[in-house]
């Protein structure tokens, strides 16, 4: 039952920073109807920005404002300068926001250099509790209720305040919101600063947990991101929630009782979904075409 246990909050943790990773993807896809591929590039300079002010400051908190505030400051360039030539093309969107992750990647190593960086836990953060034969790690327990947290405030945000159903009825039309007389565009931008932020966000939690960033890293998150959000559904925030919930739980028992499927099993989920559910497990919204 330990090890159950251990391996439960292993996986929440590891879901929990996908989730953040992914939660604005879905959002930005299933409102702008955008396929943006340097959204690890928000992910990494979060990481970055936000460590280097945690260790210049010795403050954790103001270390994550930085992290944020990073990534509200680089979704707007994003928004203006490279995604809003391409809206409604898909091709281009996928190469010009690929090569954009790449020169967000190589900025990274020009500013920061290119080794790793090691990154330690807060100290009122570090250790853990042990319960019964359960050793519980207190950074893990952190990054689950911050998960949970952000997930209640965004639920609450899109169901029940007035930007929220402008960003719902956007998702399933978004023309007849224009007609309407408000500005799609600034609601575009936005809900790509908003997903930005949380990229950025789940950057600098994930800096401590992994104990290390590395300029690659939001490449390899990136993936992770793309496949929490084809199976949980696109525009779908709860269904990216649980489907992060799903790949962290899945990745965590993988890598303890059959390690070489660890890589795989994201992979072979996705698979499946595709086969069975194209829309995803917990899709709802029906996109009309233009």
């Amino acid at each position: 039952m330990d090890l159950l246990i251990s391996l439960v909050i292993n996986g929440l943790a590891t879901g929990m920073l996908i989730f953040l990773l992914a939660a604005g993807l879905t959002l930005i896809f299933g409102l702008m109807d955008v396929l943006n591929f340097a959204h690890g590039g928000l992910f990494v300079w979060g990481a970055y920005t936000g460590v280097v002010t945690y260790a210049y400051t010795e403050s954790f908190l103001i270390g994550i404002v930085v992290s944020i505030l990073t990534g509200i400051i680089l979704g707007f360039i994003m928004e203006k300068l490279i995604i809003t030539p391409v809206y409604g093309n898909h091709v281009q969107q996928i190469l010009i926001t690929l090569g954009f992750m790449l020169v967000l990647q190589e900025m990274i190593k020009v500013a920061f250099g290119p080794n790793a960086i090691p990154v330690t836990v807060p100290s009122y953060l570090a250790g853990s509790w042990e319960i019964g034969e359960v050793i519980v790690i207190k950074y893990r327990v952190f990054i689950i209720v911050v998960g949970f947290i952000i997930f209640g405030i965004f639920h609450y945000i899109l169901t029940r305040t007035k930007i929220g159903l402008i960003v719902r009825a956007g998702v399933i039309n978004k023309e007849m919101v224009q007609a309407l007389g408000i500005n799609i565009k600034r609601v575009f931008l936005f809900v790509f600063m908003t997903g930005a932020s949380l990229a950025a966000l789940g950057g600098m939690l994930m800096a401590p947990y992994s104990g290390s960033i590395y300029a690659e890293m939001g490449m390899e998150f990136a993936i992770l991101g793309f496949i929490v959000v084809v199976i949980g559904g696109m525009g779908s925030f709860s269904g990216s929630l649980l489907a992060a919930i799903l790949v962290g739980l899945a990745g965590s028992f993988m890598a303890y009782y059959v390690p070489y499927l660890s890589l795989a099993v994201n992979m072979i989920l996705m698979a499946i979904v595709l086969i069975f559910r194209p829309q995803g497990l917990f899709s709802m919204i029906r996109r009309e075409s233009t």
